[in-house]
């Protein structure tokens, strides 16, 4: 007899094969399975008109992809629920992704609906209909015991622990990821063997929960553009920048600056005076920094660290790993030392940590260094 057997599970079911795949596994598995699709976003409430692309289409595209998590339900014989989260996403998600664009910074919203939507508002409901844990279609381990851990997923390139860094022991206890020990392409072929509705269906991209979007046009929607001045470190005026939003760190597309030379890049912004900093070449000198400040750290161990603690850290997804030396500066921020100069270390995206597979957290970027200086980021 199965050791799952009656346990229930319920699955985050989004209409992709990950999640559909996921599901299938766990009822190989024993579990007693259940799914739920969340409805995160309205395009007409919300006023996501201008850069929507599918603005005009007869069927909105969180429709198709509830239709396609119900023909996977039926297929497997489980029961799919439907929950409506607009409000919980606008209020904790993107009024943060707004915010941040505001204050010069960027964001990472996927960061911040996991922990505020997937893994909380889901998590809850999931919870009241009597579940004892909730599945995902991430890339990712869990290792369950009295200390919880979180591993990366096996498959390398698409590992998205970075993603979930500010999960919690609590919600890591409640959570299982079927998928995280497999290759993505093990997940097509298992999907295509099952002939699941969405075995062939691309992943989805762009904004959580929104989706694609023409980025520049969709800001515009809920913040007014304020163009300004694109200059160097010099003070020499290259142009007009569109709005300090849309540009980050260490971006090379759009500047619209030609001319001999190397290429340019941003390479720091002043929001105060609103003025965009560029420079030419992807290896200039003030795009790099060996100390980056992180708030809101989320650390996932039970007991923290005291004095300093070497390890390894991503600045932001797809990164390679690099040598770190982590000191708290207080309860939720720490110091974070770069053995070696870092490009692009944008304040709002995440710092994750990483000792070897283990993914001990992670925080907001709120500076960036370089030999005690810091950047204009």
């Amino acid at each position: 007899m199965s050791l799952n057997k009656g346990k229930k599970v319920i699955v985050g079911m989004s209409g992709g094969v990950d999640s559909s795949v996921a599901a299938y596994l766990l009822k190989e598995q024993g579990y007693d399975v259940e799914g739920v699709f969340m409805r995160n976003w309205d395009s007409a409430a919300n006023s996501d008109i201008l850069g929507n692309p599918t603005v005009n289409d007869d069927v909105c595209p969180q429709e198709v992809d509830y239709m396609d998590a119900k023909a996977v339900a039926d297929q497997l014989g489980i029961k799919l629920h439907r929950v409506d989260f607009v409000q919980e996403y606008w209020d904790r998600v993107f009024m943060y992704f707004l915010d941040e664009y505001k204050a010069g910074r960027t964001p990472n919203p996927d960061i911040m609906c996991n922990k505020e939507v997937k893994f909380k508002a889901f998590l809850d409901y999931a919870m009241n209909l009597g579940c004892d844990y909730i599945a995902m279609g991430h890339y990712a381990r869990v290792e369950h015991g009295e200390e919880v851990k979180m591993l990366r997923g096996v498959d390398n390139n698409k590992d998205q622990t970075y993603f979930l860094s500010q999960l919690t022991q609590a919600q890591l206890s409640k959570t299982l990821f079927p998928v995280g020990e497999l290759q993505k392409s093990e997940v097509r072929e298992i999907a295509e063997k099952m002939e699941l509705a969405t075995a062939k269906k691309k992943d989805s991209t762009g904004v959580c929960f929104i989706g694609e979007r023409n980025f520049t046009q969709f800001l515009q929607n809920y913040l007014p553009a304020q163009p300004g001045k694109m200059q160097t470190l010099d003070g020499e005026v290259m142009g007009e920048h569109i709005g300090l939003m849309y540009y980050t760190i260490g971006q090379r597309k759009g500047l619209g600056i030609g001319g001999k030379g190397d290429a340019w890049f941003v390479i720091g912004k002043n929001l105060k005076e609103n003025i965009l900093y560029v420079g030419q070449g992807f290896d200039h000198e003030y795009v790099y920094a060996d100390e980056a400040h992180v708030s809101n750290v989320n650390w996932i161990p039970s007991e923290k660290f005291t004095g300093t603690f070497t390890c390894t850290a991503k600045f932001r997804y797809r990164q390679p790993d690099v040598n770190v030396e982590l000191e708290w500066m207080d309860d939720e921020t720490l110091k974070v030392r770069m053995l070696d100069p870092v490009r692009a270390v944008t304040p709002g995206q995440a710092a994750v940590f990483y000792l070897g597979d283990v993914c001990l957290g992670g925080g907001r970027i709120e500076a960036a260094f370089k030999d005690g200086e810091r950047r204009m980021y």
